[in-house]
């Protein structure tokens, strides 16, 4: 993981505060992907996937912070937004493909 790779590389300082700040936020998004995975009803793993959004989206705030305070150097902001946004992607498709099913599974009990 390119967040856990570059932690030992921030100061201090900064590692202690927003950088363990981010790492919690990536270890609550991976654990509610998971307990997402395993929700029984699609209802309900698209409202958690809409918590996964959310963590990703204070994540990606975080990240922008740490990079404007120049805690996190250009390189590796350019790394980790993309990953980011991979993401993101992967999280909306999933989101959209649950709630495509919804939709015709409410058409069809009606």
């Amino acid at each position: 993981m390119v967040w856990i790779d570059f932690v030992p590389h921030i100061v201090k300082t900064s590692r202690f505060t927003i950088g363990q700040r981010i790492e919690n936020k990536f270890l609550d998004l991976l654990e509610l992907a998971y307990t997402t995975y395993f929700a029984k009803l699609d209802q309900q793993k698209i409202d958690k996937i809409s918590e996964c959004i959310f963590i990703l989206d204070i994540i990606k705030f975080l990240i922008s912070i740490s990079w404007e305070a120049k805690i996190i150097p250009n390189h590796k902001f350019e790394e980790l937004t993309l990953k980011l946004a991979e993401i993101g992607r992967m999280l909306g498709g999933w989101k959209e493909k649950l709630e495509k099913i919804e939709k015709k599974n409410r058409l069809a009990q009606s």
